[in-house]
């Protein structure tokens, strides 16, 4: 075994032991209360895992973030605890930063930049922001990956999928199984900084001509596999507008949709991560918001045509009151045993998905809700038919559409957006045909050399 190697194998071991403690502690509670048939033990539970998770930060966290945002993957009790973590991982000291940087450019790599600030930009669960300037004195943001984060991803996936295995026999409504191998692969293509700069160069060709969207430029020749350099776009937090004028809020909210659902319908691509932390608004020359700048590309999912071929036809069959178009989508998608009792289910929370969209008027994504409860009431119906039926696997393709759908729901929310949804909609899809998407999708995946 190799010095690496054995780095490599210390560390994980660490991060097993140090995981183990935390969620095996939390696993034998869940399951003691089982045994013991304790009342209202779930809420007490969720809190317990929450702390648990909270303490040990890192990918772990952050896939237990993941999991709160997708809709019947966990108990509501259990979502509520999840949400409240924050990615709020302690950044690496500059000695820290000077080792991985040396490492990941070479002795001489302050010589590659004019500036380099020593404080972190941002720092999150897999790594942390910089920023900096080339010499040919163009801002930059310098993303530098944590060490040992595969080690660490790693163990927090088996420990994970240890808990939700335990999970599913107490609660056998929802196979979480699907949705634990889909997130694993997601969280494990971000550790792979050379396939987030094909991802964004994905993005460029796909919305290039979106004015409403700003797309970062890779600087290649600075970027390493856990290293990556791109332009810096200026911009402020969302947030921030959340007391602008309503035609200002709406033209943010038309500029996130057009970023999310217009990839999907033309190329059979999604961000899979609709976080607040992963835009910024950027003004126009007459100094008001003129769109959004889209961040981070580590969780991007590619779809086959025939998926979004499912999703249309869903929404059509669900407008025009077909239903067997409607069954036809669910098959399309992988859901098996569609007996009508689980059609009617799955229609649940498919007319709340699709019910801004169906709606042709100017409207709110939804009045009267809290963009953290968003999808939480219509989730917990769902939740509790299926405990009639029996389990139900959801379809891995599922997940990040679901979760890309609820976030962006919250966004429009927080923004208080009033816009017509439906006709954003259908110019999405407008001549839609799963011909043309796979010959364009195959076209884009080639010039970003990911096919």
């Amino acid at each position: 075994m190799t010095d690496d190697e054995r780095n490599r194998f210390s560390a994980r071991a660490l991060r097993y032991a140090r995981v183990g403690a935390n969620v095996g502690g939390v696993a034998a509670r869940m399951a003691g209360s089982r045994l013991l048939g304790g009342a209202g033990g779930s809420e007490a539970n969720a809190a317990a895992l929450a702390t648990a998770l909270g303490g040990l930060k890192g990918p772990l966290m952050k896939v237990a973030q993941l999991m709160a945002t997708v809709p019947d993957a966990l108990p509501p009790e259990y979502a509520a605890e999840l949400q409240k973590l924050q990615s709020d991982a302690p950044p690496m000291g500059w000695s820290f930063v000077k080792r991985r940087m040396r490492a990941e450019l070479g002795p001489e790599w302050e010589q590659r930049f004019s500036s380099f600030e020593r404080k972190p930009a941002a720092a999150a669960s897999l790594g942390q922001v910089h920023r900096a300037v080339t010499l040919e004195g163009e801002p930059v943001a310098v993303k530098l990956q944590y060490p040992e984060m595969q080690a660490a991803v790693e163990a927090d996936l088996n420990q994970l999928d240890l808990l939700f295995s335990l999970h599913r026999r107490m609660d056998g409504a929802i196979d979480t199984s699907e949705i634990a191998r889909e997130i694993g692969e997601r969280v494990r293509e971000e550790l792979d900084y050379r396939r987030e700069a094909k991802h964004v160069a994905l993005y460029a060709h796909i919305l290039a001509h979106e004015p409403g969207v700003r797309v970062p430029r890779i600087h290649s020749e600075l970027s390493t596999g856990r290293l990556l350099t791109m332009a810096w776009l200026e911009g402020e937090k969302i947030l921030a507008f959340k007391e602008h004028a309503l035609d200002e809020r709406n033209v943010l909210a038309r500029a996130m949709f057009t970023a999310w659902w217009m990839p999907f319908s033309r190329f059979g691509v999604i961000h899979g991560d609709p976080h607040l932390g992963n835009y910024t608004v950027f003004r126009d020359e007459a100094g008001v918001p003129g769109g959004i700048n889209l961040l981070d590309y580590g969780c991007i999912r590619i779809f086959p045509p025939a998926f979004v071929a499912g999703v249309v036809d869903l929404y059509r069959g669900l407008l025009e009151g077909d239903e067997a178009r409607v069954v036809h989508a669910y098959e399309t998608w992988g859901f098996a045993g569609l007996k009508r009792e689980l059609i009617e289910v799955l229609n649940i929370w498919a007319r709340f998905i699709y019910g801004p969209l169906m709606d042709d008027r100017v409207r709110t994504i939804a009045d009267g809700v809290e963009p953290g409860q968003y999808g939480r009431a219509q989730a917990f119906e769902v939740h509790s038919a299926l405990k009639r039926l029996g389990p139900v696997t959801v379809p891995r393709e599922f997940v990040f559409m679901d979760r890309a759908a609820i976030g962006l729901g919250a966004v429009f929310l927080h923004l208080r957006a009033e816009l017509n949804f439906h006709a954003l909609f259908e110019t999405a899809i407008a001549d839609f045909e799963v011909g043309e998407v796979a010959q364009r999708q195959q076209a884009a995946l080639q010039m970003a050399g990911l096919a």
